[in-house]
């Protein structure tokens, strides 16, 4: 976890978007009902966007109709401080994550929970860790909660022993790739996201900006008794172009560049050969320029570009199936 105590203002601000730096530094407040997570009901915990920090947990999120993502109480006691707040001709109390010092939000005596209390929180200071990522973001000590409330999937290491297996693949903007691979008979699931780059917990904002050098990616969870880790690739090679380096239709930028991420020696081996046998098949009149490299950090994207084409059927993609 980052300390932002050690960070200056001038990385602070370069980490955070500005209405993350005006929230959680400058005690600002978004807008309600149209912020990331206040309709977020995704089972996962809540960590201080600037230091990592555990804050909440989806377990004790509930519909407060404040259009703000609402909790009945923090994930631990001492996960967060208390202190008055008389701004803006009111009296309230605020809530600051203890480590971090980040402003979070309020909170209020009128929650539906035992101690009936409603913590009000920001979006913009929060970043959501899905259940099945936790182990693997280093929040694993977190998963017995969900196992016991029955809600827990298996996180990555688990999918695996279970005959699953993962495979990270970044082919231009993720609405597209992701709407096609789903359609791929053995492909269990699908979550878009960054990797391959520099900064820790970057969003959709700064990877556009083509400087933080993570690509736009998909994480596919699939059976390899029905779907092998070749065969996958050769789907991917036919559902982009991989000779253009940066760059898919009309969107370019090294976030849309050709990349398969892998994770063992063996996936290496098969994606090199698979790459190998894709540019000797003499369909593409250009080398093929996919790079092949190791997984790196794996950061889910904001949940409105999860499953995007199913929700926006008519939305942009420059993606199709060749023969």
């Amino acid at each position: 976890m980052a300390d932002p105590k050690k960070m200056s203002d001038a990385e602070l601000k370069e980490k955070l978007s500005p209405l993350q730096y005006h929230v959680t530094q400058q005690c600002g407040t978004e807008a309600p009902f149209a912020n990331e997570f206040w309709d977020n009901h995704r089972p996962g915990i809540y960590v201080d966007v600037v230091s990592g920090e555990p804050l909440f947990s989806s377990l004790d999120k509930f519909d407060s109709g404040s259009g703000w993502p609402s909790f009945t109480q923090p994930i631990d006691e001492a996960a967060v401080t208390e202190k008055s707040d008389s701004s803006h001709g009111m009296q309230r109390t605020e809530v600051r994550s203890a480590g971090g010092d980040s402003h979070l939000g309020h909170v209020f005596p009128d929650g539906p929970g035992p101690n009936g209390l409603r913590y009000c929180i920001n979006s913009a200071s929060l970043r959501f860790i899905p259940v099945q990522d936790l182990e693997q973001e280093g929040y694993g000590t977190f998963l017995k909660r969900f196992e016991a409330a029955g809600v827990a999937t298996p996180s990555p290491k688990a999918q695996a022993v279970a005959n699953e297996e993962v495979a990270i693949l970044a082919g231009g903007c993720f609405w597209g790739v992701e709407e096609l691979i789903r359609q791929l008979p053995g492909v269990i699931s699908t979550e878009v996201g960054y990797t391959g780059g520099r900064l820790p917990f970057p969003s959709y904002d700064k990877v556009s900006m083509g400087t933080t050098g993570h690509a736009e990616s998909v994480r596919v969870v699939f059976d390899p008794a029905k779907l092998s880790y070749a065969d996958l690739l050769r789907y991917f090679f036919r559902l982009h172009d991989p000779t253009t380096p940066n760059q898919q239709g009309n969107d370019r930028g090294t976030q849309y560049r050709s990349v398969i991420f892998y994770s063992t020696p063996e996936q290496k081996k098969v994606a090199e050969e698979v790459k190998r046998e894709v540019d000797a098949s003499g369909k593409w009149k250009k080398p093929v320029v996919t790079e092949v490299s190791p997984a790196t950090p794996w950061y889910p994207a904001e949940d409105y570009h999860q499953d995007y084409l199913q929700k926006n059927p008519n939305g942009y993609t420059c993606h199709f199936l060749r023969n």
